[in-house]
């Protein structure tokens, strides 16, 4: 696949200015890095983005995240490598996303769950991440963006 967008704006501080702070904001949440990856990994497979697949699980190992846990996010209902609190936030992230699907989006008992095992500032980076993620799985889908590439 070839990417689309020649001119990726790299030249653009405002952009990437931006994105650092979102990604700080994130950050600043108080969740687990290797958490974020999980939902940003659960996200980008259900949104078919090749490009931030590849970046979750490359950006997972480095976080310290094992194999057999990459691998089994498409499957963590089922997988017995996930605490309940991962589970609350894949369900979140799984929710948010599926919208597009027509699906209920995040229903009370998701809500709830996740409120069992998350403060609101950790569900705010959750939620922030869930929603950067699935705004940069659009993008590059649009533009056809490769898997294994580098950004910023």
């Amino acid at each position: 696949m070839e990417n689309r967008l020649k001119n990726k704006n790299t030249d653009n501080p405002d952009l990437w200015t931006a994105i650092k702070h979102l990604h700080k904001a994130i950050g600043a949440g108080g969740v687990d890095p290797k958490l974020l990856t999980l939902v940003h990994l659960r996200a980008s497979q259900i949104n078919g983005c090749s490009a931030c697949v590849y970046a979750s699980v490359t950006g997972g190992r480095k976080a310290g995240e094992t194999d057999e846990r990459l691998h089994s996010v498409v499957a963590w209902r089922e997988a017995p490598f996930f605490t309940d609190a991962e589970r609350a936030a894949l369900a979140l992230a799984e929710g948010a996303t599926r919208l597009q699907d027509g699906a209920e989006g995040v229903s009370d008992k998701i809500w709830d769950e996740v409120n069992v095992h998350f403060t609101e500032e950790q569900i705010g980076a959750l939620s922030l991440e869930i929603a950067l993620t699935n705004f940069f799985n659009r993008l590059n889908r649009t533009v056809k963006e490769p898997a294994g590439q580098t950004w910023g």
